[in-house]
């Protein structure tokens, strides 16, 4: 895998990363959106001019969903302009199904985004000690878990292959980091260049896929 091109993310929480679509993700948008995994759909008021529909199993969906049984999304094919899945698939056994539903019920656009798992379990494991987020073993089974286990180029690799299987291509990809001291930043990528740097430091993954023909 080469090095993705790296953006820096602006957000914290998760109205802070729609605003963060809607601003940075703009021109796929007008078309109409479904926001698969909306939880609050915090979208649906900054995207108040646009076609709009979020599904979640809990929050403030338009339409409940339970994702993670779901076979199929209640859409005809090429129903939605624009498909929406933020940080969602990571949750779900049926990531592999649910990933080519996404793009069955997309007629111009999937934007997708995964986290790398493995920048925050790097620190915890070379310590010896400690937790991080959405993995482990609790006492009870907790609500929020994620069920996969990926680095940056593990995502790449998964997106163009299932999505070439699917018929589509991208039209644009990127790894994203918080912000950091600019310093601090060429020094890590000088000792870990490349896709080393992306799975150690990276945050997240986004990419926008197209039919084929589109891309």
């Amino acid at each position: 895998m080469k090095a993705l091109p790296i953006e820096t993310i602006p957000y914290r929480t998760r109205d802070e990363r729609s605003r963060f679509v809607a601003q940075r993700f703009a021109r796929y948008l007008p078309g109409g959106v479904l926001d698969v995994g909306c939880y609050e759909a915090p979208l649906r008021d900054i995207l108040a001019d646009i076609r709009y529909h979020g599904v979640d199993i809990a929050g403030n969906p338009d339409q409940r969903i339970n994702l993670e049984t779901c076979t199929r999304l209640p859409f005809d094919d090429h129903t939605w302009s624009c498909v929406l899945c933020a940080d969602v698939l990571e949750h779900l056994d049926n990531l592999h199904a649910m990933f080519d539903e996404l793009l069955r019920v997309a007629k111009d656009y999937v934007i997708l985004s995964l986290p790398n798992a493995w920048r925050d379990a790097r620190r915890p494991i070379e310590k010896g000690r400690g937790s991080f987020e959405h993995y482990g073993l609790w006492l009870d089974r907790p609500l929020d878990r994620h069920k996969w286990f990926f680095s940056i180029s593990q995502i790449d690799a998964f997106v163009l292959n299932r999505a070439a299987r699917d018929g589509f291509g991208v039209v644009e990809r990127f790894a994203a980091e918080k912000p950091k001291a600019g310093l601090l930043r060429a020094a890590r990528q000088l000792r870990y260049p490349g896709e080393r740097y992306q799975n150690r430091y990276c945050q997240t993954y986004w990419a926008v896929l197209a039919p084929a023909t589109a891309a």
